[in-house]
């Protein structure tokens, strides 16, 4: 199916679908018009013209299979509440398109990622249904997000390729592309250690969470207590990290500095810490992921950047290499997180200053 196509079932210039769909990093104007060219992308079984590519290139084109793809979502519903799996998506998705594959279905199911309402929920139907609702356009499908385990193994019988891209380890269940979420907290924390704080929280998932486990084994690893108060419990999302900021300010003993788990529930607490500021309460704010808002929240956001184009591409060729029968052991790709210092934090002693501006 053509782009121009696309265009015009999308209402764009066949130069703006181009860029949506082969370009992660570009953005349009309107988040609505990006979400209509990638429907009708899906709804059009879009691949790239392959002769065409080669003819520019001067490649010579060779036989090969059209492999269907499908992507579930376990973290975030159609609202996107956490940009940084929106961001992933657009890399997974530009790498389908570069490989000639068809992106054929895009699930937000955030059942996937909750333990407690796994357990009573028909796992069996719902895994039935989504993999009947795509029957002969289902060679792989790839996983963005936490998914719980017995979801995962029946997922895993319904489809013969399956890759997960995620900070928490599926344990080998499936291949995966990993950034060890325990590994990230540490550093993140011991960060913060480093400028000397004592008193730390800790604000997002904490049930089955390798973030929430490097938190708190980071601070017994430095002899540091956990601190019951200061671990408030959120979904990860803006909103909820704003009113999780908003119930520590209630505390007569809040901590010095606080992880948060996602870089959108710290950008909640920021917005917090600004309109309450009056109480000159200025915590070091901590957290990971180094989404696009990270660079323009005041104070910029200190975070843990985690590789989302070389975990989008990595998945995208393990799963190509399992679909052509390129192997069959259960592989894993572990890639590193790097600490981007901004000026959200401060030495413990220091915390003079008071500049939360959104």
């Amino acid at each position: 199916m053509s782009i121009k196509k696309i265009a015009e079932r999308a209402g764009v210039s066949p130069a703006t679908v181009s860029r949506v769909l082969n370009n992660p990093e570009y953005h349009c104007s309107s988040q609505k018009v990006q979400d209509r060219i990638r429907k009708a992308a899906i709804e059009l079984n879009y691949t790239p013209n392959k002769a065409a590519r080669n003819l520019k290139l001067g490649a010579r084109e060779e036989e090969e299979k059209t492999y269907y793809v499908n992507v579930l979502m376990t973290r975030v519903d159609q609202s996107r509440t956490d940009p940084f799996f929106s961001e992933l998506l657009r890399v997974i998705e530009s790498e389908i398109h570069k490989h000639f594959c068809i992106l054929s279905k895009v699930w937000y199911m955030p059942v996937f990622s909750d333990d407690k309402k796994c357990q009573n929920t028909d796992l069996d139907r719902m895994t039935a249904e989504m993999y009947e609702g795509v029957r002969g356009k289902c060679d792989g499908l790839i996983i963005i997000g936490k998914c719980n385990k017995t979801a995962l193994q029946k997922l895993n019988r319904q489809y013969k390729s399956v890759v997960s891209v995620n900070r928490n380890s599926t344990n080998s269940a499936v291949d995966e592309v990993l950034c060890d979420g325990k590994k990230v907290a540490s550093m993140a924390v011991n960060h913060l250690i480093d400028l000397g704080h004592k008193k730390i929280g800790y604000i997002g998932d904490c049930r089955n969470e390798a973030r929430f486990r490097g938190f708190t084994e980071t601070l017994q690893k430095h002899g540091i207590g956990l601190e019951l108060d200061y671990v408030v419990e959120t979904k990860q999302t803006e909103a909820e990290g704003y009113d999780a900021m908003k119930k520590l300010l209630q505390s007569d003993n809040c901590p010095t500095g606080i992880y948060c788990a996602n870089d959108i529930t710290a950008i909640g607490v920021l917005k917090c810490l600004n309109k309450f500021k009056s109480v000159g309460y200025t915590p070091s704010v901590i957290a990971s992921d180094d989404i696009e808002e990270a660079q323009y929240s005041k104070p910029m956001l200190t975070t843990v950047h985690l590789p989302k184009e070389e975990m989008g591409k990595f998945a995208m060729y393990l799963l190509l290499d399992r679909m052509r029968g390129g192997h069959s052991s259960v592989a894993r790709m572990e890639l590193e997180g790097k600490l981007m210092i901004r000026n959200s934090c401060m030495n413990a002693e220091e915390a003079e200053w008071c500049d939360y501006v959104i």
